[in-house]
């Protein structure tokens, strides 16, 4: 994230919402009158956080994401699963990914574009793996396990999620 300068816009009419905005090469905060900066300090990170998400979404390919997993598909079930949409998106701080069995649809963070491809597959095959079985059991977990990264990678997915919540506190 750069370190891009912030200017907070204060208003009477603002209730309690704070938004952020880029506008001429700065971010712009609308936030209400009483709040102290202390108090948005939090909320401008997050919020930070949530733009940058959506400027990285912007950049990756459904496409992309689609043919990896046909690829994982082929390559560990088969190529007898299927589903309506796989996307990226940017509104997933909480997890990785998901998977609506009923509908077929599958949703993987932007996050993860960032983290080495063996960790986006490793998600992908998570996923993939909900279509046939939606809850998180035995049989869920041994076909995760027909990837072969699959220990390697929940490893490193934990210690981010780790780092991540030492540098909330």
């Amino acid at each position: 994230m750069t370190d891009q300068e912030v200017r907070i816009v204060r208003s009477a009419r603002r209730a309690r919402t704070v938004s952020i905005r880029e506008k001429d090469g700065y971010l712009e905060v609308l936030a209400p009158a009483t709040s102290t900066d202390a108090e948005l300090q939090p909320i401008i990170a997050r919020l930070r956080r949530r733009l940058e998400g959506r400027k990285v979404k912007r950049n990756l390919s459904d496409k992309d994401l689609e043919q990896r997993a046909e690829l994982l598909n082929r390559k560990h079930f088969d190529a007898k699963l299927a589903w309506s949409s796989i996307a990226w998106v940017s509104n997933q701080d909480q997890r990785w990914g998901s998977c609506t069995p009923a509908h077929g649809t599958i949703r993987i963070s932007h996050r993860l574009a960032e983290f080495p491809p063996f960790v986006l597959d490793y998600v992908l095959v998570h996923e993939l793996a909900h279509l046939i079985e939606p809850s998180h059991n035995r049989r869920f977990w041994s076909l995760v396990k027909r990837y072969p990264l699959s220990e390697r990678a929940r490893g490193y997915l934990l210690a981010i999620a780790g780092e991540q919540r030492e540098g909330d506190m």
